[in-house]
């Protein structure tokens, strides 16, 4: 069953034509990868299906729903969940502070209730700091719970950034390069414990990556775009064996090495 469908998808940026007439289909419970070389358009794709961006043309649907007009925070709470290449935490605030400031997705509650403490309301805010906490022993950063976010090195922001995404239990995470600046080992574990964790809830994943192994790994369908248009998709063994892709994107890297 579909989640999430673009049709024609085309983004313009004046005379540059960022995504163009995209097509994609993501399934329920499926890991889907997104990949092509530098300026290819992923980044531009992503910002388009969470309504930071206007499509030029083109149309977004979501588990059934036309999403292609809706602002950034009504497209969350339909449960699109993101991670961003960069650290974009709240510095001076604690880990569990920040995953917490992230779960109000979880736990909208009107301001009578809030202002009046109902059962309700307590009951609300005790499953969100338990769901926060979770997540946050789930990706190995329960001891540093108490820590500001400035004060972890890189590759923790990242983490912390994820369990941020991932807090709510979106129906659909959009992963945009989220080992980046993790060791082998460390990315190999974080991808597993998210995959696991969003398929047990039932959920998707888009994932943007360079690493191909990380891709070959998790992803259960890949589509490849270059300058905005998508040249390929298929199975990850079907995407490496393909010419097109090997020209567009694998043979860079290859003559990166």
């Amino acid at each position: 069953m579909s989640l999430l469908k673009t049709e024609g998808l085309t983004k313009r940026f004046g005379g540059l034509t960022a995504v163009d007439n995209l097509d994609l289909d993501v399934q329920s419970g499926q890991v889907f990868g997104l990949i092509g070389p530098n300026g290819a358009g992923k980044s531009t794709v992503f910002n388009l299906l969470t309504g930071v961006f206007k499509p030029t043309r083109g149309k977004i649907f979501f588990d059934g729903e036309d999403i292609t007009n809706l602002k950034p925070h009504k497209i969350a709470e339909k449960g699109v969940g993101r991670s961003f290449q960069a650290d974009i935490n709240l510095t001076t605030y604690t880990v569990l502070d920040n995953v917490l400031a992230a779960c109000h997705l979880m736990s909208r509650t009107d301001v009578f209730s809030a202002i009046a403490r109902t059962r309700n309301y307590r009951n609300k805010q005790t499953n969100t700091i338990e769901r926060a906490l979770e997540v946050i022993e789930l990706l190995g950063l329960g001891k540093l719970k108490g820590e500001l976010a400035q004060n972890l090195p890189h590759g923790l922001q990242r983490i912390l950034g994820i369990a941020i995404a991932i807090v709510g239990k979106p129906k659909l995470l959009l992963l945009d390069e989220p080992v980046s600046g993790l060791s082998h080992t460390e990315a190999e574990d974080v991808m597993n414990l998210i995959t696991q964790l969003i398929r047990a809830e039932g959920n998707s994943i888009i994932l943007v990556e360079h690493n191909m192994k990380t891709i070959m790994n998790n992803c259960d369908y890949v589509a490849v775009i270059e300058y905005g248009v998508k040249i390929a998709e298929g199975t990850p063994t079907e995407i490496v064996k393909n010419q097109a892709v090997i020209a567009a994107y694998l043979g860079v890297e290859k003559n990166a090495a």
